[in-house]
């Protein structure tokens, strides 16, 4: 070491030193890592990384995963600029998030986004009593008929929704489904207006649905979390409490793809 360097050590914090270190590891793996690795990989005395992991987790810098108690990044990440996290897909930080939304509500949850008509289920977490085995990742349903789609169409401006359904008529005019591409159109409105869409036998007789948008770093929508409630109506005593659930995993979510705003205090239209 040359003498420029130890007047640069000499004015160096340890504690801070370290913390970047771990941040820096888990950015470079781009995966969960367990305290033991993070260790081994950093070679930091056990209690000092334990120190330093505690003083990160409780920053927001890092984030430890309810389940598997495995540690990842971040979300307070985004703000110093770090690339990792804002490449992150909706499904990589959406998949613990689903989970913890099925333990806490005891129904099945999901991810979708949109290709063109269609919705697409990109992660999903069954409930232990399912008796709902149809939907699978890589499910395909149409937008216009479904809860999903219609949040999904929420973040799309005018022009975008007539070049996504060019003609008055829709492809189907199944029972449920909107009449035309105008009263499509109105119900998205309404929907963006609420935030929300809780559908109730609106695809599929018997089966409920709870949706929430997510929301990217530039507040544009990336697809929706849902859960889904086996039952014709959700009772009025349960209404408030689940979508207040799939709410604050909306946020989170959102959150982790970089949006810093409030959900749906505004859109980025696409």
């Amino acid at each position: 070491m040359n003498g420029s360097e130890k007047d640069a050590r000499k004015y160096m914090i340890p504690g801070l030193e370290r913390g970047l270190i771990i941040l820096m590891e888990l950015s470079r793996n781009h995966r969960e890592m367990s305290f033991a690795e993070i260790v081994k990989r950093v070679d930091i005395p056990k209690a000092t990384a334990y120190r330093a992991i505690q003083t990160l987790e409780y920053m927001g810098f890092i984030r430890r995963h309810p389940s598997t108690g495995l540690y990842t990044l971040g979300v307070n990440v985004l703000r110093l600029g770090f690339e990792y996290v804002a490449s992150l897909d909706v499904v990589q930080v959406g998949q613990p998030v689903i989970e913890s939304l099925r333990d806490k509500t005891g129904c099945s949850s999901h991810i979708a986004i949109r290709d063109g008509q269609d919705v697409i289920y990109v992660a999903r977490v069954s409930a232990a009593n399912a008796t709902i085995r149809r939907v699978s990742v890589g499910t395909r349903l149409p937008v216009h008929r479904t809860s999903l789609g219609r949040v999904l169409l929420t973040g799309m401006s005018r022009e975008a929704f007539e070049a996504l359904y060019p003609e008055e008529a829709l492809p189907d005019n199944e029972p449920g489904a909107p009449e035309d591409r105008e009263t499509l159109w109105q119900r998205v409105q309404e929907d963006r207006q609420r935030g929300y869409v809780i559908g109730e036998s609106f695809f599929q007789f018997g089966i409920s649905s709870i949706v929430y948008p997510l929301f990217n770093h530039d507040g544009e929508v990336e697809g929706v979390v849902s859960i889904m409630v086996p039952v014709h109506e959700i009772p009025e005593s349960d209404r408030d409490r689940l979508r207040h659930d799939v709410a604050e995993a909306a946020d989170n979510i959102s959150n982790l793809l970089g949006y810093q705003g409030h959900p749906g205090e505004h859109y980025k239209m696409r």
